[in-house]
């Protein structure tokens, strides 16, 4: 099975976001299970995943505690995690992917903890390539990564980002973002957050990451290392 490396990585940025006092955590897409075998090991947790393709929750099964396989939105919103609760909740590169992320987002919330999150990567269309490309080329991209992988069939910017948010009822207590100049993997991209100025950073900022939580529940976590409550 040829594996699309943009989807199977360790997310060091994702693990940044999670309190080292997690001990039970989602991970809801977890591809191949590189991000929780990480998490089994710097947090020492319980990792659960869910992924919809067959072939890599086998992969996933083999280093996290338990792997549904199955469609995201039905299994949040069905019993099959019916008792569950958990400390973190992640949803990397996964709500575009979603035909109703709304409702899933929303859905996920009952099984957060007290003093649980839900931490997020979202794709930017506001991004500089898509102007780039509708305005000088007159196409929308179709690629196989990125911001315009073709299996995306939902797309957000920062504000759209923050009303998905809201409309879950979960506040965000931190909104940064990766910057690139380009949608390609390039040294160059290294140089975009020199460039993310007020006025041009929602275009080059490639994607988004979301910690929120739900604050009708009580006993807050610990605050997260490392990440600043101003938006990026």
């Amino acid at each position: 099975m040829k594996l699309n490396a943009s989807y199977v990585g360790e997310r060091r940025d994702i693990q940044r976001l999670v309190p080292k006092t997690a001990s039970r955590i989602l991970d809801i897409g977890c591809s191949n299970g590189a991000l929780g075998a990480e998490l089994k090991k710097s947090h020492r947790a319980t990792v659960h995943g869910i992924e919809f393709s067959p072939e890599m929750a086998a992969m996933a099964a083999e280093s996290l505690d338990q792997v549904h396989v199955g469609d995201a939105t039905a299994i949040v919103a069905g019993d099959t995690l019916d008792g569950e609760t958990y400390d973190a909740i992640i949803c990397a590169d996964l709500l575009e992917h979603l035909i109703d992320p709304w409702t899933t987002l929303r859905d996920a919330r009952q099984y957060l903890a007290p003093g649980g999150i839900v931490i997020t990567s979202i794709p930017n269309i506001r991004h500089i390539s898509t102007i780039s490309n509708l305005v000088f080329r007159g196409l929308w991209p179709h690629r196989d990564r990125g911001i315009h992988d073709r299996t995306h069939v939902r797309f957000f910017t920062r504000r759209s980002v923050t009303e998905l948010f809201a409309d879950a009822d979960l506040t965000i207590e931190s909104l940064r973002a990766n910057y690139r100049f380009f949608d390609k993997p390039t040294k160059v991209n290294r140089l975009a957050r020199i460039g993310s100025v007020p006025g041009l950073r929602e275009f080059l900022a490639y994607q988004y990451l979301v910690v929120a939580r739900d604050h009708a529940l009580d006993q807050p976590m610990p605050a997260i290392d490392e990440v600043p409550r101003a938006a990026a």
